[in-house]
């Protein structure tokens, strides 16, 4: 027997922020979240990258409660975000305190999985939120 193959679904980030820059507002999506819950994903990738940014400035939304509204529809499949690392969701670093309290609240707002990453690959600017996560 082989290994079982867990599928993450990522449309709703790396689609959405590779093919329309981000600009997809809730109102596009709500309605399809239940059906992807079915799917039987193993996660699916709905926050993180330039989402956050992009709800704020350039479709009026609140980005927490877009992933509060996210998670009350999707109730059998992990969450999934990507970190920019010491970067979290913005362009510059931020300071040890402010990642920890941002990954705490990732999981407080629905959050399950948590995918670190740095865009120099330096350890370094993912060790807080590596640590956090765990």
């Amino acid at each position: 027997m082989g290994k079982k193959l867990n599928i993450t679904e990522v449309v709703l980030r790396d689609a959405n922020q590779s093919q329309i820059a981000t600009r997809m507002p809730r109102s596009d999506f709500e309605d399809i979240l239940e059906t992807m819950d079915q799917a039987g994903y193993y996660s699916m990738e709905v926050w993180g990258g330039a989402t956050f940014d992009s709800c704020l400035r350039y479709l009026d939304e609140d980005p927490w409660e877009r992933l509060r509204f996210i998670r009350s529809k999707v109730k059998n499949t992990k969450l999934q975000m990507l970190l920019r690392g010491q970067n979290i969701l913005g362009y510059r670093h931020y300071s040890d305190d402010t990642v920890r309290a941002f990954v705490r609240k990732s999981v407080e707002n629905g959050i399950d999985i948590i995918r670190i990453f740095d865009a120099l690959n330096d350890p370094t600017n993912m060790a807080t939120a590596i640590d956090e996560c765990l």
